[in-house]
């Protein structure tokens, strides 16, 4: 049996072990990361608010985390926004771009919150999706006017 060489062991760009850091893979959470830190550092959340019969209906959202709470952005007359104003406990739990679950929904609180927390919601959205965030910050601006959108704390 042949031996293994050093330049064997090494991973893409040459570094041994092969470390998600030296080859560009994605970073894994810990095992240990809470779900407010799982949640918030996720691309998408999935929010499920309740109608007034109590049926729950999901919606994808992006995501920031804001201290111990997390902060989304919606249009102010969007109906989950109706929902979360009559019925504040949802449901929160990762997602992809199409709101398919991708891990365990936690229950939480939702409230709508005011004009400056809405406004750092915004520069947190631009500051963690990048030209994506920005011109979909700007197309809604342009569209909808500052107070056309409102921002959404959820309370793990």
């Amino acid at each position: 049996m042949r031996a293994r060489s050093a330049a064997g062991r090494r991973g893409i760009s040459g570094c041994a072990p092969p470390s998600p850091e030296c080859c560009g893979l994605p970073r894994l959470p810990a095992m240990d990361d809470t779900p407010l830190e799982r949640l918030g550092a996720g691309k998408y959340l999935l929010l499920t608010s309740y109608r007034k019969n109590g049926t729950p209906v999901a919606t994808p959202v992006w995501v920031v985390r804001d201290g111990d709470t997390l902060g989304a952005w919606s249009a102010a007359d969007a109906w989950k926004v109706k929902r979360i104003r009559a019925r504040g406990d949802v449901l929160v739990g990762p997602c992809d771009l199409r709101g398919n679950p991708t891990g365990d929904q936690v229950p939480a609180t939702a409230e709508i919150t005011d004009a400056e927390t809405t406004a750092r919601y915004r520069r947190l959205l631009a500051r963690k999706y990048g030209i994506v965030g920005r011109l979909s910050l700007l197309g809604s601006r342009l569209r909808r006017g500052l107070d056309g959108t409102v921002g959404i704390r959820v309370t793990l």
